[in-house]
């Protein structure tokens, strides 16, 4: 099980307090396809420059939603193994070689990966692509271990007027940040979002924040609204409609199509969508990312006399990371936008039957110590 032990836990020099007294935690351990256990497992031993952080907060997404389905990621978690990537906490104890930069007591946020830096990929300034792209899990936990990459590139200080629950929603923002950058949306474009999830919603929420007309569709009525309050221009029940592609170019100029679609979904109905929502020579972000053997069928005359453009944005690089943690601090995005319920870590279980039932919160907060 690659969730480590510390069964004998010593006194932090660096701060006089000591962990656990007997050397566990409780943490939510994934054994497979929608198998989720709360249990008392060792408290990892950080090695001489990897970080020991208190989870304060912890928050669910879709992400780790579709892995829970699964059972595992090929790339991210092989279980059994602690689960969960979005956190924020503070510094319990540091190993010898840590920069003293990071110290005990510090409010920090840490990514959920970090790429290698000497790849092909990191030589192309493609860091997100990295061969040995380093994958970090353990946020549903009291306790989780940095290790040492992450800590060197994707361990930020928190700044003071952050709170933990805004921190912890870095990841995720700085997923949407970098597929905002990569589609080239700018002030004065209609974009529609296809899907208003947690994820579609930031993209709304950011997009709006920059004079972007924002087009949303979801299928819940707590998404609709959610898509409205966050500045949509228009928002829609697409359960309720007969042609969602149809709806959208309606309001768009000269029923043309928008000048940027995001596909916040992963399936092939709603990445066809998005092909069809599109105006001549304009830009398709296939963000949502469709199962294994997906198949989708594009009309290949549309692509090239109409100049679209097709981008695929997966993940997040370091300077993603800083902006959205100053994005945070701004306050131009908070976490009381997204997140709408909290849990203690013993409910987590459940709370992921009620996420595959969408009978959830948009985000759920989960507190380790409650």
């Amino acid at each position: 099980m690659n969730m480590g032990t510390k069964t004998d836990i010593k006194t932090d020099t660096n701060t006089g307090r000591k962990a656990q007294p007997d050397g566990v935690m409780t943490a939510a351990v994934l054994y497979g396809r929608e198998d989720l256990r709360i249990e008392r497992v060792g408290i990892p031993q950080v090695g001489e420059d990897e970080v020991l952080v208190r989870v304060q907060v912890a928050l669910t997404c879709g992400t780790d939603l579709k892995v829970w389905k699964q059972g595992s990621h090929p790339r991210m978690i092989q279980p059994p193994a602690i689960f969960g990537h979005e956190l924020a906490g503070v510094v319990e104890e540091t190993g010898s070689a840590v920069s003293n930069t990071i110290r005990a007591g510090m409010r920090v946020v840490p990514a959920n990966s970090a790429p290698c830096g000497l790849c092909l990929y990191c030589r192309k300034e493609q860091p997100n692509l990295c061969d040995d792209l380093l994958f970090n899990n353990g946020a549903y936990a009291e306790y989780v271990r940095i290790p040492a990459r992450i800590v060197r590139q994707n361990l930020l200080e928190i700044p003071e007027n952050v709170s933990y629950r805004d921190a912890a929603m870095v990841e995720p923002l700085a997923c949407v940040l970098r597929g905002i950058h990569e589609t080239e949306i700018r002030a004065g474009d209609t974009a529609v979002i296809v899907g208003c999830g947690p994820i579609g919603l930031k993209f709304i929420r950011a997009l709006s924040a920059k004079d972007v007309r924002v087009i949303a569709l979801g299928k819940r009525k707590n998404q609709i609204e959610a898509a409205e309050r966050l500045g949509a221009y228009a928002a829609f029940d697409v359960s309720t409609m007969d042609s969602p592609v149809a709806m959208v170019r309606e309001l768009t100029e000269g029923g043309r199509g928008a000048d940027a679609v995001v596909e916040a979904v992963g399936s092939a109905a709603t990445w066809q969508w998005a092909m069809q929502m599109v105006r001549k020579g304009g830009r398709v972000n296939l963000f949502g990312g469709c199962p294994h053997g997906t198949h989708v069928q594009f009309d290949p005359a549309l692509l090239h006399y109409s100049e679209i453009t097709i981008k695929a944005t997966f993940h997040h690089t370091p300077r993603f990371i800083r902006e959205a943690l100053e994005t945070i601090a701004r306050g131009d995005v908070r976490a009381s936008d997204f997140v709408t319920g909290e849990i203690p870590l013993t409910e987590l279980p459940r709370a992921f039957e009620d996420m595959k039932r969408g009978h959830s919160d948009l985000k759920t907060a989960v507190n380790p110590w409650a």
